[in-house]
């Protein structure tokens, strides 16, 4: 996914390497989301480990699958999401972990057990989650916020943002339509496609991180957002309100997995393991704003962290989410809808 905090850092080198003296020193290639971890936790692993971690870091799922599939990028560690795990097992890509290096995993929440897209959980261990659903301005928007459907409304023309995203916002109209967002009906796809072009003379941009910050100094009204990314912006300004919308929405996982390319997997595991030991995923989770989704981190977060149907849904509002799964060769049917709506965009 996909997701927090995306700020764009080409290469991080967090390593003490063969330059500082230690030729022998086992190094990790970790390849994250932006800001996607506690930026102290390649230092404390070390410390502990004696391993050093190289930090990578990628915008997108299909930005990450580049770089390792036709880039031939070589990493021990990656953070995919949901339907792009799906993808690397079926091309075989992914090794499956040995749970005795992986103790922690212990304190996994039960929500998590089984997912669609890894349904043993042989090849992943769940990190964060969260849905997306809708930002609004309470000073701007006065009406009931609850569907999609008010993305379109034009009173709030150019005072609308839209995700810049392929399968997040098609996945928007289709569940606007009372479509799957996994949907491999052509007919459907394109009803989404047009739903978008007729929505454009209302769209204020297409944006990815740069959503959050102009809500938070009222630029816009409303927008598509991540929930991690909704209570970050709400804790920085109090006119901003979130909701998931009845028509259903996304609900995603982003997972550590570990490529069949990696020389380090005994290693590779062991960091897996120091990210899932509570302290650590406390860490990492109050970092973030996104929800973990390890038992022990969540019950020592503060209480209104984990009241909050923002941070934790209820079992009603996560019954309206629905996972991605991979499209095989239908996804070029996305990208191709999609462009359709950025060069109507003019962009």
């Amino acid at each position: 996914m996909k997701k927090v905090l995306l700020l764009t850092i080409a290469v991080i080198a967090i390593a003490t390497m063969a330059a500082c003296g230690n030729r022998d020193q086992v190094t990790l290639r970790v390849f994250n989301w932006g800001e996607y971890n506690h930026p102290d936790i390649p230092r404390l692993f070390e410390e502990e480990t004696g391993i050093a971690v190289f930090l990578d870091t990628f915008v997108t799922n299909q930005a990450m699958y580049s770089r390792i599939v036709d880039q031939g990028a070589e990493f021990d560690v990656l953070f995919p999401s949901d339907y792009m795990i799906e993808r690397l097992i079926l091309e075989g890509r992914l090794a499956p972990l040995n749970f005795d290096n992986i103790p922690n995993a212990r304190y996994l929440h039960h929500y998590f057990f089984d997912l669609p897209y890894d349904p043993e959980g042989r090849y992943s261990m769940p990190y964060m989650w969260g849905m997306f659903g809708i930002l609004y301005n309470t000073t701007m928007v006065q009406e009931p916020v609850y569907s999609w459907e008010i993305l379109w409304n034009e009173q709030y023309a150019r005072q609308i943002y839209m995700y810049a995203a392929a399968r997040d916002t098609l996945g928007v109209a289709l569940k606007l339509l009372g479509y799957s967002h996994n949907t491999r009906d052509i007919t459907q796809l394109h009803a989404a496609r047009d739903l978008l072009i007729a929505q454009r003379p209302l769209v204020r941009a297409y944006q990815g991180d740069l959503i959050r910050d102009s809500m938070i100094a009222n630029g816009a009204a409303l927008a598509p957002i991540f929930s991690g990314c909704a209570w970050y912006t709400m804790g920085e300004n109090e006119d901003l309100n979130f909701v998931v919308p009845i028509e259903g929405t996304q609900f995603f996982v982003d997972a550590m997995v570990i490529p069949v390319t990696s020389r380090r997997q005994a290693e590779a595991e062991q960091f897996i393991n120091f990210m899932m030991r509570p302290d650590i995923a406390l860490m990492n989770a109050e970092w973030i704003g996104y929800s973990t989704t390890n038992t022990a981190a969540l019950e020592m977060l503060p209480d209104d962290w984990r009241e909050s149907q923002i941070y934790w849904p209820t079992d009603e509002i996560l019954a309206r989410g629905e996972m991605f799964r991979d499209l095989g060769d239908f996804r070029q049917e996305f990208y191709d809808a999609w462009m359709m709506v950025l060069v109507g965009a003019g962009g």
